[in-house]
C-alpha cells in the first residue's frame, strides 16, 4: 500500500514539473511561422490581441510533496541549455549579470529584512488562497526558476490556489505585459490575485500580511516593500521602510520619503503605508475589485504607465493603495529594457502616459503637457474608458497626488513660478526676465 501511494505521489510530482516548465522550454525552439506572420499580425491590432498567450495554470504541490517534486527536477539540464558561452557579454541579453545568476542556482537563503516586530504578527486562520500570476518575456531561466522556488519555499501552501505562468511571446514580437497580466487574471480561479515579476525573490512571510489586508477590505490594493537585488552580483539589499510611491508631472515613477505628518501619525513601524501610486510589478488585490475597475487598460502597449492608470482608477473609484512593511519581496532593478519596443521605448511610454492623463487627470492634464510637451498630438487610442467605470467625488487629484505643485496661468507663467520655487528650495539666485522679486507659494496636495 505504501509503495502504491509513493508511486502515485511520484507520478503527480513529475507531471507537475513537466507541466510547469513545458512552456519554459519552448523559447529554445525556433518557430518558422512566427517570424513570417508577425508583421501582418502587428498591422492588425485586433487580431494580435486575440492571439492566445502561452499559459500554464498549475496547483501548488502540498508541503510533503515539495521535497520529492524539487528533487525529481533536473535543474542542471534545464539551466545548461541557456547558459552563457565563452566570451559572451553576461549583461547583453537580460540587462543583468546572467553568469552570476546562473552560478547562484535556483534557491538560496536570504536575510529576513523585516522589522523585528513583524515576526510576532498574527493573521486570521481562514485567510483565502490566492492565484499567483507571473508574466515573463524571454526571462533568464535561473531568475525565473528562483522566483518560482522562492514562492514555493516561503509561502504557506494552503494560501496558494495556483501558480499561473504567462509566457508573453518569448522569442517573438512582444504582445504586452499589460495584456498578458489580464490574460493571467482571467484564468485565475482564486478570489485574490497576486502579481509577481519574473525576476524577484519573495522573503519570509511575505504573503500573509497582504492577503489579510485585502480580506479586511476588498477595495485595498497592497504592495510589499520592494527590496533590491543587485543586477551585478545579485546581493539582496534591504530597502528603506520610510518610502512610498510618487510621481512627477511627466508621469515618471519615483520613490519618495513619507511626509513627516504621516510618519508622526504612525506609532507602529508595522502599520501600512498609504501610497499615492504603486510600482506596478508586485501587488495583491481582490479579483472582483480588479474586474469592477475594468482590469488594466488594454489599449496601453508593452510596458510603462500602467501603474499610474491602475492607481488612479483605484483612488478615484473609492479604493486605496498601501505598502506593507511586514511584506518584503526582492526585485532585480535593471538600468535598461532587455527587449525591444516596436515603436520605441520613449514613444510607447509617451503614448501610455498620455492615455492615463487624458482618461483620468481631467483638468490636471495641462500640467502633464507642460512637463512633457512632446506628448501633444501623439496618438493614444480611444479615451472613453472612464465612461464605463465608477467616477465620483473621489475623482480629485488629492487622492493620489504627492508633493506636486499646482500653478495657475499660462505655461510661461507656470515655468516662471517653477523657477521661483526652485529659487526658494535651493536658495540660489534665479535670473529670468519675467521673474518677480518674491517667490510664489505653490499649493501642496497630500495623500490622505
Amino acid at each position: 500500500m505504501r509503495r502504491i501511494r509513493a508511486n502515485a505521489i511520484l507520478i503527480l510530482t513529475v507531471a507537475w514539473i513537466l507541466g510547469t516548465f513545458y512552456y519554459l522550454w519552448q523559447d529554445s525552439r525556433p518557430s518558422s511561422s512566427s517570424s513570417s506572420s508577425s508583421g501582418s499580425q502587428l498591422k492588425n491590432h485586433g487580431r494580435l490581441e486575440e492571439r492566445t498567450l502561452p499559459l500554464i495554470v498549475t496547483r501548488a504541490p502540498k508541503l510533503e510533496q515539495q521535497g520529492q517534486l524539487l528533487g525529481q527536477f533536473d535543474q542542471k539540464a534545464f539551466l545548461s541549455s541557456k547558459q552563457l558561452k565563452a566570451g559572451e557579454d553576461p549583461y547583453r541579453e537580460h540587462a543583468f549579470n546572467l553568469q552570476e545568476s546562473d552560478r547562484l542556482g535556483s534557491e538560496r537563503t536570504i536575510r529576513d529584512t523585516r522589522h523585528y516586530r513583524c515576526s510576532s504578527m498574527t493573521f486570521d486562520p481562514d485567510l483565502p488562497p490566492t492565484s499567483i500570476i507571473i508574466t515573463f518575456h524571454n526571462e533568464a531561466r535561473s531568475t525565473l526558476l528562483r522566483t518560482i522556488k522562492s514562492v514555493l519555499m516561503r509561502s504557506p501552501p494552503h494560501l496558494i490556489q495556483e501558480i499561473i505562468l504567462v509566457d508573453d511571446f518569448s522569442s517573438d514580437r512582444k504582445l504586452s505585459l499589460i495584456r498578458s497580466r489580464v490574460r493571467g487574471a482571467s484564468a485565475a480561479s482564486a478570489s485574490i490575485l497576486t502579481f509577481l515579476d519574473s525576476h524577484c525573490e519573495v522573503n519570509t512571510d511575505w504573503l500573509q500580511p497582504m492577503i489579510q489586508r485585502v480580506k479586511e477590505d476588498h477595495t485595498r490594493v497592497v504592495s510589499p516593500i520592494i527590496d533590491v537585488i543587485s543586477l551585478d552580483n545579485f546581493a539582496y539589499l534591504a530597502a528603506s521602510a520610510d518610502l512610498r510611491g510618487g510621481f512627477d508631472w511627466s508621469l515618471h515613477f519615483k520613490w519618495e520619503q513619507i511626509p513627516i505628518e504621516q510618519k508622526m501619525a504612525r506609532n507602529d513601524p508595522t502599520q501600512p503605508i498609504r501610497t499615492p501610486v504603486i510600482a506596478g510589478g508586485i501587488f495583491v488585490m481582490d479579483k472582483g475589485w480588479f474586474n469592477r475597475l475594468g482590469q488594466y487598460d488594454t489599449h496601453m502597449d508593452i510596458w510603462g504607465g500602467e501603474n499610474f492608470e491602475l492607481s488612479f482608477r483605484v483612488w478615484m473609484c473609492g479604493g486605496s493603495l498601501e505598502i506593507l512593511p511586514c511584506s518584503r519581496v526582492g526585485h532585480v532593478f535593471r538600468k535598461r529594457h532587455p527587449y525591444d519596443f516596436p515603436e520605441g521605448n520613449a514613444l510607447t511610454y509617451i503614448k501610455n502616459t498620455r492615455r492615463a492623463a487624458e482618461v483620468w487627470m481631467d483638468e490636471y492634464k495641462q500640467y502633464y503637457y507642460a512637463a512633457r510637451p512632446s506628448a501633444q498630438g501623439k496618438a493614444f487610442g480611444r479615451s472613453d474608458v472612464s465612461k464605463t467605470l465608477c467616477r465620483s467625488a473621489y475623482g480629485d487629484l488629492q487622492y493620489f497626488s504627492t508633493s506636486l505643485s499646482f500653478f495657475k496661468g499660462t505655461q510661461k507663467e507656470m515655468f516662471r513660478r517653477m523657477l521661483m520655487q526652485l529659487h526658494t528650495l535651493l536658495k540660489i539666485k534665479v535670473l529670468h526676465s519675467d521673474a518677480t522679486e518674491e517667490p510664489l507659494d505653490p499649493l501642496y496636495i497630500k495623500c490622505p
